[in-house]
């Protein structure tokens, strides 16, 4: 999406958020619920101009995280930590954000498949099979869903590793190495 597409939010020295779309200023709780209500936004430093959209997103999420139920662990960050300044950074974020992608199709897929539960002005249905019956066509369709989710990322770390290998390769190059010269003999 291009950045004129974007609702402007402003932070000013004095840490208040303003959204120049509604001309007041909002909270940290309304810039996540412009996320939520999927509203592409960018925020800028008002004095600067700095795009800040970024530091202002993990704000939210450090929010999250310390409000009850972490979604990330010890280990997942000090993962994700080891990986800055590695090669793979540059790779890492990529497969985060295809994996996200796919995760949010996924989860898009079975609230479609849950809307069988409720009758067309809403509420939800009487049938007392329909439980079951969704049950029986949910476990299989959940096991492809698993399946595919885990193929595809799959596929996606493999090609993060070709491309490590791809930009290795390039490097090495520079030093006269012959091209696909390995030291694989046994």
């Amino acid at each position: 999406m291009a950045e004129k597409d974007r609702r402007v939010i402003k932070k000013y020295p004095n840490r208040r958020l303003y959204d120049t779309a509604t001309s007041c200023y909002i909270t940290l709780d309304d810039v996540k619920q412009l996320v939520l209500d999927n509203v592409e936004i960018i925020v800028e430093d008002a004095k600067t101009h700095e795009d800040i959209t970024r530091s202002v997103l993990l704000q939210i999420i450090l929010e999250e995280e310390s409000g009850g139920a972490p979604m990330f662990s010890y280990d997942v960050l000090t993962q994700i930590i080891r990986i800055y300044g590695n090669a793979m950074q540059g790779l890492m974020g990529n497969y985060l954000e295809k994996n996200m992608q796919l995760f949010s199709q996924m989860q898009q897929r079975l609230q479609e498949q849950s809307k069988t539960f409720y009758n067309q002005d809403g509420t939800p249905s009487n049938n007392p099979n329909l439980w079951g019956d969704f049950m029986k066509f949910q476990a299989p369709a959940m096991q492809n869903m698993m399946t595919s989710y885990l193929e595809q990322s799959t596929n996606m770390f493999v090609e993060m590793q070709q491309q490590l290998q791809d930009r290795t390769k390039t490097m090495w190059s520079g030093f006269g190495f012959p091209p696909g010269a390995t030291n694989d003999k046994k």
